[in-house]
Protein backbone atom coordinates (compact mmCIF):
# COMPACT_ATOMS: atom_id res chain seq x y z
CA UNK A 1 0.00 0.00 0.00
CA UNK A 2 1.50 3.68 -1.13
CA UNK A 3 0.95 6.02 2.01
CA UNK A 4 1.97 8.72 -0.30
CA UNK A 5 3.53 10.73 2.47
CA UNK A 6 6.97 11.26 0.85
CA UNK A 7 7.82 15.15 1.16
CA UNK A 8 5.01 15.69 3.46
CA UNK A 9 4.83 18.26 5.71
CA UNK A 10 3.96 16.64 9.14
CA UNK A 11 3.71 18.06 12.87
CA UNK A 12 4.05 15.75 15.94
CA UNK A 13 3.75 17.47 19.26
CA UNK A 14 5.28 15.63 22.54
CA UNK A 15 7.61 13.50 20.18
CA UNK A 16 10.81 13.69 22.16
CA UNK A 17 9.75 10.04 23.37
CA UNK A 18 6.79 7.32 23.69
CA UNK A 19 4.25 7.42 21.60
CA UNK A 20 5.09 10.67 19.85
CA UNK A 21 8.42 9.43 19.21
CA UNK A 22 7.22 6.16 17.71
CA UNK A 23 5.01 8.03 15.33
CA UNK A 24 7.49 10.38 14.04
CA UNK A 25 9.57 7.78 13.58
CA UNK A 26 7.51 6.31 11.48
CA UNK A 27 6.80 9.41 9.78
CA UNK A 28 9.84 9.76 8.46
CA UNK A 29 10.29 5.99 7.26
CA UNK A 30 8.04 7.14 4.73
CA UNK A 31 9.84 10.21 3.39
CA UNK A 32 7.91 12.97 4.96
CA UNK A 33 9.65 16.11 6.49
CA UNK A 34 8.93 15.49 10.09
CA UNK A 35 8.70 18.55 12.62
CA UNK A 36 8.56 17.46 16.30
CA UNK A 37 7.60 19.54 19.37
CA UNK A 38 8.27 18.79 23.20
CA UNK A 39 9.21 21.38 26.04
CA UNK A 40 13.06 20.14 26.62
CA UNK A 41 15.63 20.83 23.75
CA UNK A 42 18.09 18.40 24.66
CA UNK A 43 15.80 15.86 24.38
CA UNK A 44 14.39 16.73 21.25
CA UNK A 45 18.01 16.98 19.62
CA UNK A 46 18.56 13.41 20.60
CA UNK A 47 15.47 12.19 19.39
CA UNK A 48 16.22 14.17 15.65
CA UNK A 49 19.84 12.50 15.74
CA UNK A 50 17.94 9.21 16.40
CA UNK A 51 15.39 9.60 13.95
CA UNK A 52 17.89 10.43 11.37
CA UNK A 53 19.92 7.67 12.25
CA UNK A 54 17.45 5.17 11.92
CA UNK A 55 15.54 6.17 8.99
CA UNK A 56 17.85 8.45 7.16
CA UNK A 57 15.47 10.79 6.88
CA UNK A 58 17.52 13.96 7.40
CA UNK A 59 14.41 16.06 6.55
CA UNK A 60 13.53 16.69 10.47
CA UNK A 61 13.85 19.15 12.64
CA UNK A 62 12.52 20.71 16.12
CA UNK A 63 10.98 23.35 17.64
CA UNK A 64 10.67 23.78 21.86
CA UNK A 65 7.30 23.94 22.18
CA UNK A 66 5.18 23.66 25.56
CA UNK A 67 1.63 22.66 24.57
CA UNK A 68 0.06 24.78 27.11
CA UNK A 69 1.28 27.75 25.95
CA UNK A 70 -0.70 29.20 23.19
CA UNK A 71 2.49 31.20 21.73
CA UNK A 72 4.52 28.03 21.71
CA UNK A 73 1.47 26.37 19.35
CA UNK A 74 2.13 29.12 17.08
CA UNK A 75 5.61 29.56 16.68
CA UNK A 76 5.44 25.77 16.52
CA UNK A 77 3.14 25.78 13.77
CA UNK A 78 4.91 28.77 11.79
CA UNK A 79 8.49 26.90 11.98
CA UNK A 80 6.23 23.92 9.80
CA UNK A 81 4.50 26.19 7.53
CA UNK A 82 7.78 28.08 7.18
CA UNK A 83 9.63 25.11 6.74
CA UNK A 84 7.68 23.28 3.94
CA UNK A 85 5.37 26.13 2.98
CA UNK A 86 2.52 24.54 4.19
CA UNK A 87 1.04 21.73 7.10
CA UNK A 88 -0.22 18.62 5.55
CA UNK A 89 -0.43 16.49 8.65
CA UNK A 90 -1.15 17.44 12.45
CA UNK A 91 -0.20 14.34 15.30
CA UNK A 92 -1.95 16.43 18.40
CA UNK A 93 -0.19 14.32 21.36
CA UNK A 94 0.33 15.56 25.34
CA UNK A 95 1.67 14.31 28.42
CA UNK A 96 -1.50 12.48 30.36
CA UNK A 97 -2.58 13.35 33.41
CA UNK A 98 -1.98 12.73 36.52
CA UNK A 99 -3.69 9.25 38.34
CA UNK A 100 -5.63 9.30 41.48
CA UNK A 101 -9.47 9.51 42.71
CA UNK A 102 -11.36 12.13 42.82
CA UNK A 103 -11.37 13.72 46.04
CA UNK A 104 -8.18 14.25 45.97
CA UNK A 105 -7.66 16.16 42.44
CA UNK A 106 -7.46 19.92 43.35
CA UNK A 107 -8.62 22.58 41.11
CA UNK A 108 -5.25 22.99 39.78
CA UNK A 109 -5.27 19.27 38.89
CA UNK A 110 -8.36 20.01 37.12
CA UNK A 111 -7.53 23.14 35.09
CA UNK A 112 -3.92 21.42 34.33
CA UNK A 113 -5.52 18.49 32.97
CA UNK A 114 -7.50 20.63 30.99
CA UNK A 115 -5.28 22.49 29.59
CA UNK A 116 -2.86 19.62 28.67
CA UNK A 117 -5.34 17.59 27.22
CA UNK A 118 -8.09 19.49 25.66
CA UNK A 119 -7.63 22.81 25.15
CA UNK A 120 -3.75 22.16 23.94
CA UNK A 121 -5.85 20.55 21.00
CA UNK A 122 -7.78 23.03 20.06
CA UNK A 123 -5.36 25.45 19.90
CA UNK A 124 -3.04 23.35 17.79
CA UNK A 125 -6.09 22.29 15.13
CA UNK A 126 -7.03 26.14 15.29
CA UNK A 127 -3.45 27.02 14.18
CA UNK A 128 -3.02 24.01 11.24
CA UNK A 129 -6.49 24.42 9.95
CA UNK A 130 -5.69 28.25 7.81
CA UNK A 131 -2.69 26.19 5.94
CA UNK A 132 -5.32 23.33 5.32
CA UNK A 133 -8.08 25.03 4.10
CA UNK A 134 -5.23 26.69 1.48
CA UNK A 135 -4.46 24.27 0.00
CA UNK A 136 -7.80 21.39 0.33
CA UNK A 137 -6.58 18.74 2.22
CA UNK A 138 -5.38 18.16 5.46
CA UNK A 139 -4.98 15.26 8.18
CA UNK A 140 -5.66 15.23 11.68
CA UNK A 141 -4.79 12.81 14.39
CA UNK A 142 -5.71 13.33 18.34
CA UNK A 143 -3.78 10.66 20.36
CA UNK A 144 -6.32 10.19 23.64
CA UNK A 145 -6.39 6.91 25.68
CA UNK A 146 -8.63 3.72 26.14
CA UNK A 147 -10.39 6.22 28.29
CA UNK A 148 -12.84 7.47 24.95
CA UNK A 149 -14.39 3.80 25.42
CA UNK A 150 -14.23 3.02 28.88
CA UNK A 151 -13.59 4.81 32.24
CA UNK A 152 -10.09 3.27 33.80
CA UNK A 153 -9.41 3.27 37.45
CA UNK A 154 -7.46 5.97 39.15
CA UNK A 155 -7.53 8.37 36.34
CA UNK A 156 -10.70 10.23 36.24
CA UNK A 157 -8.56 13.66 35.08
CA UNK A 158 -8.41 10.90 31.81
CA UNK A 159 -11.75 9.50 31.72
CA UNK A 160 -13.21 13.44 32.26
CA UNK A 161 -11.38 15.19 29.21
CA UNK A 162 -10.40 12.26 26.69
CA UNK A 163 -13.62 11.77 25.49
CA UNK A 164 -13.46 15.80 25.21
CA UNK A 165 -11.53 15.28 22.15
CA UNK A 166 -13.77 12.75 20.16
CA UNK A 167 -16.63 15.09 20.49
CA UNK A 168 -14.14 18.11 18.75
CA UNK A 169 -12.93 15.49 16.18
CA UNK A 170 -16.50 14.11 15.52
CA UNK A 171 -17.93 18.17 15.01
CA UNK A 172 -14.83 19.07 13.23
CA UNK A 173 -15.17 16.42 11.18
CA UNK A 174 -18.57 17.69 9.84
CA UNK A 175 -17.12 21.34 9.41
CA UNK A 176 -13.80 20.39 7.75
CA UNK A 177 -15.08 17.96 5.57
CA UNK A 178 -15.77 20.60 2.63
CA UNK A 179 -12.11 21.29 2.61
CA UNK A 180 -10.87 17.83 2.32
CA UNK A 181 -9.85 17.81 6.43
CA UNK A 182 -9.73 14.72 8.03
CA UNK A 183 -9.37 13.96 11.42
CA UNK A 184 -9.33 10.91 13.61
CA UNK A 185 -8.78 10.10 17.37
CA UNK A 186 -6.77 7.17 18.29
CA UNK A 187 -6.28 5.85 21.94
CA UNK A 188 -3.85 3.60 22.96
CA UNK A 189 -4.49 0.83 25.66
CA UNK A 190 -1.60 -0.63 27.58
CA UNK A 191 1.36 0.28 25.03
CA UNK A 192 4.49 -0.17 26.63
CA UNK A 193 5.96 3.26 27.34
CA UNK A 194 7.29 5.44 30.59
CA UNK A 195 3.82 6.25 30.85
CA UNK A 196 2.65 2.64 31.64
CA UNK A 197 5.44 2.33 33.91
CA UNK A 198 4.45 5.16 35.90
CA UNK A 199 1.06 4.24 36.20
CA UNK A 200 1.97 0.51 37.40
CA UNK A 201 4.63 1.95 39.75
CA UNK A 202 1.56 4.15 41.05
CA UNK A 203 -0.92 1.30 41.48
CA UNK A 204 1.90 -0.88 42.95
CA UNK A 205 2.29 1.40 45.49
CA UNK A 206 -1.02 1.88 46.60
CA UNK A 207 -1.71 -1.83 47.15
CA UNK A 208 1.85 -2.49 48.75
CA UNK A 209 2.89 -4.51 46.12
CA UNK A 210 5.69 -5.77 43.63
CA UNK A 211 5.39 -3.50 40.19
CA UNK A 212 6.18 -6.89 38.38
CA UNK A 213 2.89 -8.11 40.20
CA UNK A 214 1.07 -5.19 38.92
CA UNK A 215 2.65 -5.98 35.27
CA UNK A 216 1.50 -9.53 35.22
CA UNK A 217 -2.16 -9.05 36.04
CA UNK A 218 -2.64 -6.56 33.54
CA UNK A 219 -1.25 -8.48 30.69
CA UNK A 220 -3.58 -11.30 32.23
CA UNK A 221 -6.55 -8.72 31.29
CA UNK A 222 -5.21 -8.46 27.74
CA UNK A 223 -6.56 -10.93 24.78
CA UNK A 224 -3.60 -10.99 23.25
CA UNK A 225 -1.53 -11.37 26.42
CA UNK A 226 1.09 -8.58 26.15
CA UNK A 227 1.82 -5.05 26.36
CA UNK A 228 1.57 -3.42 22.34
CA UNK A 229 4.60 -1.89 21.39
CA UNK A 230 4.97 1.67 20.21
CA UNK A 231 5.65 1.14 16.99
CA UNK A 232 2.46 -1.27 16.51
CA UNK A 233 0.44 2.22 17.59
CA UNK A 234 2.61 4.45 15.53
CA UNK A 235 1.49 2.19 12.55
CA UNK A 236 -2.09 2.58 12.91
CA UNK A 237 -2.01 6.52 13.47
CA UNK A 238 0.51 6.74 10.41
CA UNK A 239 -2.46 5.41 8.72
CA UNK A 240 -5.03 7.60 9.29
CA UNK A 241 -2.78 10.64 8.61
CA UNK A 242 -1.58 9.50 4.98
CA UNK A 243 -2.72 9.58 1.57
CA UNK A 244 -3.82 5.83 1.76
CA UNK A 245 -6.83 7.24 4.31
CA UNK A 246 -8.94 9.31 1.82
CA UNK A 247 -12.33 8.54 3.84
CA UNK A 248 -12.64 7.58 7.03
CA UNK A 249 -13.13 11.02 9.53
CA UNK A 250 -14.65 11.53 12.99
CA UNK A 251 -13.96 8.13 13.86
CA UNK A 252 -12.15 6.86 17.04
CA UNK A 253 -9.94 3.72 17.08
CA UNK A 254 -8.22 1.70 19.87
CA UNK A 255 -4.92 0.09 19.74
CA UNK A 256 -5.34 -2.31 22.59
CA UNK A 257 -5.10 -5.98 21.88
CA UNK A 258 -8.59 -6.21 22.40
CA UNK A 259 -8.67 -5.43 26.29
CA UNK A 260 -11.69 -2.80 25.65
CA UNK A 261 -14.51 -4.95 24.16
CA UNK A 262 -16.29 -3.47 20.96
CA UNK A 263 -18.95 -1.16 22.29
Amino acid sequence: MELNLKGKSVIVTAASKGLGKAIAMEFAREGAHVLIGSRNAASLQATKDEIIEETGNNAIEYAVCDVKNAEDIEALVEKGVTWNGTVDVLINNAGGPPAGPFMEMTDDDWYHAFELNLLSFVRMIRAVVPAMQKQKSGHIVNLASSSIKTSLDQLVLSNTFRPGIVGLAKTLAQELSADNILINTVGPGTIETDRILDLNKSKADQQNVAIEQIREEEIEKIPMKRYGKPDEFAKAVVFLASGANTYITGQSLIVDGGLVKAL
